[in-house]
């Protein structure tokens, strides 16, 4: 037999104290049997105001309403271990909501979790949309300009606001990157007696949907339409050159699929982006998947805003832009799961620190234009293999009256995976 799972089999044994309860707009009427039994036997009731007040009158327990930063009651919560507590939520609890926060302190064991409809789910409801079909996504607390890599044809979104003036915004941007033909159904109050919904296309938002004001609790439904002057960013890399602020520090379009394809972005893994210059590889790493991380690491400061102004641009707003040079900054950063390196691929302490900081599994990939990165690359590529590859580019130009392919510089990458045996490593 084999030893135990300490944590596990501690938190086995305890009971299941903390309640953590879905409650929609129509308040204790909507509550299972179980939920309202739960609320009565707690010793602590905690929630937001609204939440509270939709549950006055079920139980005695002392209340609690979420401070700000709402983090700060997760350690009072956490102090009455053991004994009763529920915790109140909108809809579901664990879909952008406070369980996965309360998990950071309470085990998931200690807990029992009763979902109400998500407002996902009742505006999907609402609207006759097939749930598995929508793009879920939510402004509440986090980065507006994640709602662009979600404007493709034909899709349906919904949209979790962060309060009144989003669908507003929502219409403005729409209207502004050249969608302004998609409609908006904008769900209030979903699953109360003041429910209400309304309905408008984004370039006429405000004249179409009336003049009384949206309730700060409300769901975006928007059904995407593509105008012929709209920016849709693609699903393959390769982005083209001119959607980048750049000074001419940038890898380029055909060079930058290639590389990455050779990174081979995985779902919530982290990449360095080493030289970022323009961050383009990051910031299409980071739109291969939501989950996605990346750090652009670039030593000069009007390049590391031109990387912040694609980021938001492109929708990728979360991006880690970081000031430095390698190899010194690598010490500091989380390991990632992937490198590129853009720039500085001559210096050997560079590849030496890329190399070991990379996981098992990890990929790395490096350009060189010049001939000392490339005798460098071929030198890695003799003593440890991957891949070594030349690409080269040419593009159509006027010559006279008439036309030819321009080549560019052509660029050597060298693409390597870590092996998992240490000792594969010569």
């Amino acid at each position: 037999m084999t030893a135990p799972d300490t944590a596990f089999d501690q938190a086995a044994t305890l009971p299941r104290w903390l309640a953590v309860i879905g409650i929609g707009e129509d308040g204790a009427a909507g509550l299972s049997p179980a939920a309202r039994t739960l609320i009565d036997q707690a010793e602590l009731v905690v929630g937001g105001a609204r939440h509270l007040a939709l549950v006055d009158g079920l139980g005695t327990a002392e209340r609690l309403a979420w401070p700000s930063p709402l983090t700060d009651a997760l350690p009072l919560i956490a102090a009455r271990r053991g004994r009763p507590v529920a915790v109140l939520a909108s809809g579901d609890p664990f879909l952008y909501g406070v369980g996965v926060t309360l998990t950071s302190v309470i085990d998931p064991a200690e807990m029992i979790a009763l979902p109400a409809p998500s407002a996902f789910s009742l505006a999907a409801n609402r609207l006759g949309w097939a749930g598995q079909d929508v793009v879920p996504l939510s402004l509440h607390g986090r980065s507006f300009e994640r709602l662009y890599p979600a404007l493709q044809p034909k899709a349906r979104l919904l949209i979790l606001s962060w309060d009144g003036t989003t669908p507003a915004r929502v219409a403005a941007a729409l209207t502004e990157r050249g969608f302004g033909g998609s409609r908006l159904t904008v769900l209030e109050r979903l699953g109360g007696p003041r429910e209400r919904i309304r309905t408008a296309t984004a370039a006429h938002f405000g004249a179409e949907r009336g003049t009384e004001p949206i309730d700060g609790l409300n769901t975006i439904a928007v059904e995407v339409v593509v105008g012929a002057d709209a920016r849709v960013l693609p699903r393959a890399p390769g982005l083209p050159d001119g959607w980048f602020a750049s000074e001419g520090q940038i890898t380029k379009r055909e060079i930058r699929a290639v590389t990455l394809s050779a990174l081979a972005p995985r779902r919530g893994e982290l990449l360095w982006d080493i030289g970022a210059g323009s961050g383009s590889v990051s910031i299409e790493w980071m739109l291969a998947d939501p989950a996605n991380r990346a750090i652009a690491i670039e030593p000069r400061a009007d390049r590391r805003g031109r990387i912040a102004t694609n980021a938001v641009t492109l929708g990728v707003p979360d991006l880690d832009i970081r000031a430095g040079r390698a190899p010194e900054i690598l010490a500091d950063l989380p390991r990632p799961d992937a490198i590129f390196v853009g720039g500085g691929g001559s210096d050997p302490a560079l590849i030496d620190a890329a190399i070991a900081a990379l996981p098992a599994g990890g990929r790395l990939v490096v350009s060189g234009v010049t001939i000392e990165t490339q005798a460098e690359l071929m030198r890695r590529y003799g003593a440890l293999g991957g891949e070594l590859v030349q690409l080269a580019v040419a593009r159509a130009d006027a010559i006279g009256g008439f036309h030819g392919f321009r080549a560019a510089m052509p660029v050597v990458q060298w693409a390597w995976t870590k092996p998992h045996a240490p000792e594969a490593i010569r």
